[in-house]
C-alpha cells in the first residue's frame, strides 16, 4: 500500500502549486502522526520501564556485581540476532544520508532490552540513543508496509529520530528541530520540518497520555545583560565546548581500544563491567551509574563536587565503551550542569544559571546541534535567560570543533573556511585522516 495523488488531482497538482501543498500536508500528517503514536507509545514504555529498574538497583546494591553478566548477555543477542543493528544511531543517520541498508523492526526491542538491562545493573548510559532507535526502526518499518519512495523514506526516518528526541526528554520543538538538524552539520533540511514537527508533538502528547511525566529545572535567576556578564558566559561556553570534546573523543577512544583488546565482543562487555564496578569501589560512590538524575537536580540546587563532570565523563565513556546499550545525552547533561556548577564561584555566576547554560551546551558541542539545543533550553527553562542560552550553544557548538558522539553525522560545511574538508565527509572519516596525519 503507498500513498500516491489520484491521476486527476496529480494533473492539478501539477499545475497549482496549492493543490500539492494541501496534499503533501495531508500525507504527512498522517505518516507523521503515525509515527507519532508508535514512538510515543514505545518511549511511554522505555520510560517506565526506566524508572522501575532504577529503583530496583537504589533498592538492592548488589545488582551492580550483575553488571558483567548482563553486558555479555547483550553482546551474545546482538551477536546472534542484532546483525547491523548493533550500527545504532549511526545506522539511522547513514540511511537518511542515502544509505542502502535496511533499519530492522528488531532494533527497538533490541535497544530497549540492552539499556534497561544497562540501567538495572548501574552502567552509566543515557536514554536518548535508544528513543531515536526506537523511533528510527519504526518509521522504517512504516514506510515497508506503505511501500513510500526513496525520499519519502528518508523523511519518514527523519520523523523517527524527531519523535524519539522530542518524547523521550519532553521537548517537542527542540525534537522537531534535532531530526532537522543532527544529519549534517551546517545544514537544515527544511522540507521535512512539517513532519517532523507533526511526528515529535504527537509522540510527546501520547507520551504523556501514558501518563508519563518528566523532570523539570530552574535556572533560577539570570543576571541582568552587561559586558562582564557575556564574557563570563562566553568564556564559560568555550569550556564547555571544550567538555564535549573530551567526552566525545574518549569515547571513541575507549570504543576502540577495548574492541583492540578484547576481539569477543562478550568478554569486551564482561570486562567493561569489572572496570565500572571497581571504580565504583575507587571512588566509594555510585553517583555517577545510570542516568545521573539525582546528580544532575543537585546541580540546580547546591555546590556539587568540582570535578563531578570529570568522574561522570569516565563513566560514561567506560560503560559505552565497552559496548554497553544506552544514549549520551543525558549524561551530556549531568557532564554540563555540574562542570556549570563548578564554574559559578570562580566567575562568580549563579550556579543554577550557570548549571542551565551547561546543560544545553555541552549537548550542543557533543551533537553539532546549536539550534536544536537552544530550543531546548526554552522549553525546560523559559525564555528569560534566551540571550544567554543562544550564546552558549552556539560558542560550544564552534569550539567542539568537528567532533560529536555521531561518527557518521555529516559535514556539510566546514565550521571555519579556513579548514577545508572532502565532500561529503563524516566526523568519523574526519577522525581517522587526523590521526594518519
Amino acid at each position: 500500500m503507498t500513498l500516491k495523488y489520484p491521476k486527476a488531482l496529480a494533473e492539478y497538482a501539477g499545475k497549482y502549486l496549492h493543490i500539492a501543498l494541501i496534499g503533501s500536508f495531508i500525507k504527512w500528517l498522517f505518516y507523521g502522526s503515525l509515527v507519532g503514536v508508535l514512538t510515543g507509545s514505545a518511549s511511554a514504555l522505555f520510560l517506565a520501564s526506566l524508572d522501575f529498574v532504577t529503583e530496583k538497583r537504589m533498592a538492592h546494591p548488589w545488582l551492580l556485581f550483575l553488571l558483567p553478566v548482563g553486558g555479555a548477555l547483550m553482546a551474545y543477542i546482538y551477536l546472534k540476532i542484532g546483525k547491523n543493528a548493533g550500527k545504532g544511531n549511526n545506522l539511522i543517520l547513514e540511511q537518511v544520508n542515502e544509505g542502502k541498508e535496511s533499519i530492522p523492526l528488531r532494533m527497538a526491542p533490541l535497544v530497549l532490552l540492552g539499556t534497561v538491562l544497562t540501567h538495572l545493573f548501574g552502567g552509566s548510559a543515557g536514554r536518548e540513543g535508544t528513543a531515536v532507535q526506537m523511533g528510527g526502526s519504526l518509521a522504517e518499518w512504516i514506510g515497508k508496509r506503505f511501500r513510500v519512495d526513496a525520499h519519502d523514506r528518508r523523511i519518514l526516518l527523519m520523523c523517527g529520530i524527531s519523535s524519539g528526541f522530542g518524547s523521550v526528554f519532553g521537548t517537542p520543538l527542540a525534537g522537531t528541530v534535532f531530526g532537522l538538524e543532527v544529519l549534517s552539520i551546517g545544514m537544515v533540511r527544511y522540507q521535512a520540518l512539517i513532519p517532523c514537527f507533526i511526528a515529535s508533538f504527537v509522540a510527546n502528547l501520547v507520551t504523556t497520555a501514558w501518563g508519563i511525566h518528566h523532570i523539570h529545572y530552574a535556572m533560577g535567576a539570570v543576571p541582568e545583560l552587561s559586558t562582564g556578564v557575556i564574557v563570563k558566559v562566553v568564556f564559560a561556553s568555550i569550556l564547555f565546548g571544550l567538555a564535549s570534546i573530551l567526552f566525545s573523543e574518549l569515547t571513541h577512544g575507549l570504543k576502540k581500544l577495548y574492541t583492540y583488546l578484547f576481539k569477543n565482543a562478550m568478554l569486551k562487555a564482561f570486562i567493561g563491567g569489572l572496570v565500572i564496578i571497581l571504580l565504583v569501589a575507587i571512588f566509594r560512590t555510585r553517583d555517577y551509574l545510570g542516568l545521573g538524575i539525582p546528580l544532575l537536580q543537585q546541580a540546580f540546587v547546591e555546590p556539587v563536587a568540582h570535578f563531578a563532570f570529570l568522574w561522570k565523563t569516565i563513566f560514561t565513556a567506560l560503560t559505552l565503551g565497552a559496548g554497553y546499550l544506552g544514549g549520551e545525552v543525558t549524561p551530556l547533561f549531568v557532564i554540563g550542569a555540574t562542570l556549570g556548577n563548578s564554574l559559578a564561584d570562580v566567575l562568580g555566576l549563579s550556579a543554577p544559571f550557570l548549571a542551565g547554560l551547561g546543560l544545553i551546551a555541552v549537548f550542543s558541542g557533543a551533537t553539532n546541534t546549536p539550534l536544536a539545543c537552544f530550543i531546548m533550553g526554552i522549553e525546560l527553562f523559559g525564555s528569560e535567560g534566551i540571550i544567554y542560552m543562544f550564546m552558549a550553544c552556539i560558542v560550544s557548538y564552534l569550539f567542539s570543533g568537528h567532533t560529536g558522539i555521531y561518527t557518521s553525522q555529516r559535514i556539510g560545511l566546514s565550521k571555519s573556511r579556513g579548514h577545508v574538508l572532502p565532500e561529503n565527509a563524516t566526523l568519523g572519516s574526519v577522525r581517522v585522516t587526523d590521526k594518519r596525519e
